[in-house]
């Protein structure tokens, strides 16, 4: 199993912080959510695969949830859609091996992800609703076809943009990645000179 770098986890922790900052941003109508929350967990997911996608969805979700709501029964519930849109997207990334060409591929694996997180959402409102007292057929099931048109919109959006500017930030991160490991072996190799000339001019000193 690869491991994850330390440069990895600080790109999981801005990207959980967004997806929180996000969340607390999303718009609510009665029982209608809109929210982009889900980007910064698609991007890492896509990114890294789907161990970081847990884990950025996880804490993201968590933090904003408690901070927005409290942290209730139900909690959990709120927390499980980006937790398994992280993973899911996580394996296709890694079932295409990170290679986002085939834009259809990216497309319908983005809408299937998006209808898993509306359907989770859809489910946690429904037991939510019946533990606190509020629920109504109307409420639940009244909005959904609008539910499932902004599910469909948001996936496309995503599809179209989300891909491409991955693979530009891929790019960006192994080439960082590569410069962080020329400038250490070369600070590696400027050291051992250094112990080098510092030991021969001691035999030398010696000698004399």
């Amino acid at each position: 199993m690869k491991k994850i770098t330390t440069r990895q986890l600080c790109i999981d922790a801005m990207l959980a912080a967004l997806c929180a900052v996000l969340g607390y941003l999303a718009i609510d109508i009665i029982s209608v959510k809109v929210t982009l929350e889900g980007i910064p967990v698609l991007i890492g997911a896509l990114l890294f695969g789907p161990v970081d996608g847990v884990l950025i969805g996880g804490v993201g979700t968590f933090v904003y949830q408690v901070i927005r709501y409290g942290f209730t029964p139900t909690t959990p519930l709120w927390i499980l859609p980006y937790v398994v849109y992280g993973l899911g997207m996580g394996f296709y990334a890694k079932a295409v091996k990170f290679n986002f060409s085939n834009r259809i591929a990216s497309t319908i694996a983005i809408i299937i992800g998006e209808g898993v997180v509306t359907a989770i959402n859809t489910l946690a409102l429904y037991i939510d609703s019946k533990m606190f007292g509020y629920y109504s057929p109307g409420f639940i099931t009244g909005a959904l076809a609008i539910r499932i048109v902004i599910c469909i919109c948001k996936a496309i959006i995503l599809a179209l943009v989300i891909p491409s500017l991955v693979t530009r930030l891929k790019t960006i991160t192994h080439s960082a990645s590569m410069t962080s490991d020329m400038l250490n072996e070369n600070s590696d190799s400027t050291v051992k000179a250094d112990l080098l000339s510092s030991d021969e001019y001691v035999e030398k000193k010696a000698r004399d």
